[in-house]
This record gives C-alpha cells, sequence and structure tokens, in this order.
C-alpha cells in the first residue's frame, strides 16, 4: 500500500498542476518575416486522470503520539482506506467506519473502537489496550494484557504474546451494518474464542475467555457526550448487537445441541435473526453461527439422506447455519420451523439422538470451507 505513505516526488508537480496556463502577447512589427511566440488559442490544456485524482493527505490515515485525548474517525472519513495508529497512551479512539487494514503499534492503556476492516487488524507491541474488533483477520505480536471483543471471519492469531482475553463482539450504531457489507464481512462468520496461539509456552495459557457476564461498556466507554462523536448513537445491548451473541468455545450447559439451517431467499438474515430471539426467548443458547456457499455434493455430505430435497436451494445463494443448545431444544426448534417459519426453506435436526452429528457435519464442512 504505497499510495498514502511513499515518499514525495523531488519534481514540484504540485506547483506545476497549479500554475494558471498564460498566453503570450506578441507585438506587432512592420517585419513582414516575425513568427508569433506562443499559442494565442483558448484551448484548455489536456486533463489526465491522475490530475483529476482526489489529493491524499496521509495525516488523515494516521493517529500517532496522541496522549489523554479522545480521537478516531467518523462514518464516511475512512471510507476503505487503510488506518496506522501509533505511539498513543491513555486515549480513547473511535473508528465508526469501514476500512482496508488497520496496524496499531507502540500504544499503551487506550480504549479502542475498530468498525469492519476488510482485510487485518495487526497490534504489535502493545501494553494494557481495552477493544472492540471486527475484521477478516486478526493478529498480535509482543503485546501484554488486551482485551478484546472480537468478531472474526478467520481464525484470530497470536504472537509473543500474555495476558490475552477475548470476548464476542456486541456493538451497535445506526451505520454499522452498512460497514459490515462494505467491508465484506458476514455478522455471522465470527471465530472469536478459536484462538491460535503461534507461540505457545509449556506449562502456560497466555490466553483465555473473558467472563460471559462481560459488558463492553465497562471496558471500552461510549465517548463523551462533549466530544466529536456524540452524534453516534452507540448500543452495547446484545440484543441489540449488529454481530449475534454467541457462547463460542466456552463449556455447554447440556449435552442437547440443534442445527437449524436457513437457505437463500429474500429475508434469510432477518429470518435468522428472527430464529435467535424465538430461541433464547425459550431459554436456549447460541453456540455459533456460520454463512457459507454449498455444492450439490456438500449437500450430500452434510445433509445426507436429506439432501435431495435440498440440492436445488443451494444454488440461490449463501446458507446460513445456527447451533442451539439446551435441553429440549430439538423438540422446540421443530415447532418454531413450523410455527414461524413455514414459508421458509430450513433445515432442522430430526431429534436429539443424531442432532450432535447434525451439528458435526455441518460445522466441520464449513471450517473446511473457510480454512479454518
Amino acid at each position: 500500500m504505497g499510495c498514502f505513505f511513499s515518499k514525495k516526488s523531488k519534481r514540484k508537480s504540485g506547483e506545476k498542476e497549479e500554475r494558471t496556463p498564460t498566453t503570450t502577447t506578441v507585438e506587432a512589427t512592420t517585419t513582414n518575416n516575425a513568427v508569433p511566440l506562443g499559442n494565442n488559442t483558448d484551448e484548455a490544456p489536456k486533463q489526465y486522470s491522475w490530475d483529476k485524482r482526489e489529493k491524499v493527505d496521509p495525516k488523515d490515515y494516521m493517529l500517532t503520539g496522541l496522549k489523554d485525548v479522545t480521537v478516531g474517525r467518523l462514518p464516511g472519513k475512512l471510507n476503505g482506506q487503510q488506518l496506522v495508529i501509533q505511539e498513543c497512551e491513555n486515549c480513547n479512539i473511535y473508528v465508526f467506519d469501514h476500512s482496508a487494514t488497520i496496524t496499531i503499534d507502540d500504544c499503551i492503556n487506550c480504549r479502542i473502537f475498530l468498525g469492519p476492516v476488510k482485510g487485518s487488524v495487526f497490534f504489535r507491541d502493545c501494553k494494557d489496550i481495552k477493544c472492540v474488533v471486527a475484521c477478516q483477520q486478526f493478529r498480535t505480536r509482543d503485546c501484554k494484557k488486551m482485551e478484546v471483543f472480537l468478531c472474526c471471519a478467520t481464525q484470530p492469531i497470536i504472537e509473543s504474546s500474555t495476558g490475552m482475553k477475548f470476548g464476542c463482539f456486541q456493538y451497535f450504531y445506526p451505520d454499522l451494518a452498512f460497514h459490515f457489507k462494505d467491508a465484506g464481512l458476514s455478522t455471522y462468520n465470527n471465530n472469536w474464542s478459536n484462538i491460535h496461539d503461534f507461540t505457545p509456552v509449556s506449562g502456560e495459557n497466555n490466553w483465555s475467555l473473558l467472563p460471559e457476564t462481560s459488558s463492553i461498556l465497562d471496558f471500552v466507554p461510549a465517548p463523551d457526550p462533549e466530544s466529536e462523536f456524540k452524534s453516534v448513537r452507540i448500543s452495547a445491548d446484545p440484543a441489540r448487537s449488529i454481530v449475534p451473541l454467541t457462547k463460542g468455545g466456552r463449556r455447554k450447559d447440556s449435552e442437547e445441541s440443534c442445527l437449524f439451517v436457513f437457505f437463500a431467499g429474500e429475508y434469510t438474515t432477518a429470518n435468522a435473526r428472527k430464529l435467535i430471539d424465538e430461541a433464547t426467548a425459550k431459554g436456549f443458547v447460541l453456540i455459533q453461527t456460520k454463512e457459507v456457499s454449498m455444492r450439490p455434493e456438500d449437500v450430500k455430505r452434510v445433509f445426507q439422506s436429506n439432501a435431495d430435497d435440498l440440492v436445488e436451494w443451494i444454488t440461490k445463494g449463501p446458507v446460513i447455519a445456527l447451533e442451539l443448545n439446551g435441553d429440549g431444544v430439538v423438540e422446540a426448534c421443530k415447532n418454531i420451523a413450523n410455527e414461524v417459519f413455514s414459508g421458509t426453506k430450513v433445515f432442522t435436526s430430526d431429534n436429539k439422538n443424531t442432532s450432535s452429528r447434525d451439528v458435526d457435519n455441518f460445522f466441520n464442512f464449513a471450517d473446511m470451507q473457510m480454512g479454518l
């Protein structure tokens, strides 16, 4: 990404572009052989695409050397560009926009919110960081004591890092759903608890999961009402979160789980959210979710005896699958499917004796599909 931070050309191209074209006036003479000097036409100079390109100020994409302040970017300010955050101390940093990549270096005691990042978020040499992050790839190196509420499409990686704690992303602001879409991220692909420690130490654990009762605003507070971010209406209520709250890798409360799959349609995402609301209202727990595309051979391998009825539906787009857990969840999901989603193509586990196999078949396939 050389466009923002490459060295400036020694040629004064900017001055050349800003110079106003002029015409040369030739004084009349009595010499018949006089040759006019210059161009007397009114023809405008030719414009090239690079002349029309909006000038980029690298400082708009950097937060550097700040202390004891509230800073960041409002919606529309980054608009898919990269951002560099470095050498900040005791700052509240809010990035309410989507971006390409974000690197955070040498920061201490900061609270950070990062809106959806299409590529990677990379923390290096940071300490005492509390953050909320949504991204395609998440990585830390040489970091200490970080508490991260994460939505990550791939497996998060820590390297030479200690005291790392993770929780599930729970956040809302009005533009957040659009920013997820602009960043190419699905709210149903979240591997927040599936951490890979690149440099494990025998007998020690460099990472753990935050308590389920953890409240994001206790870690990353809402923007100060006096700050420039006061106009952004945020909520950390799990019921309003764009990303569904999942139990992840924590121990399940029940041995009974159910697989519920929505096939592509006009209201697939909304239907999945409605199912979550219906099931959690009955006391069941959402363990994990995935949104993936399937081929006919995938359907046969995953759904086995039910495959023939489902093959035609995968051509319409990705499926959204959910694992719900709790005693009696299979029967409850079958009732919800019949009563609430009778006009929608879904798959739900048929009985609790085979439901665990359904869950394993689908999510093992999904993890392989996504390279996890």
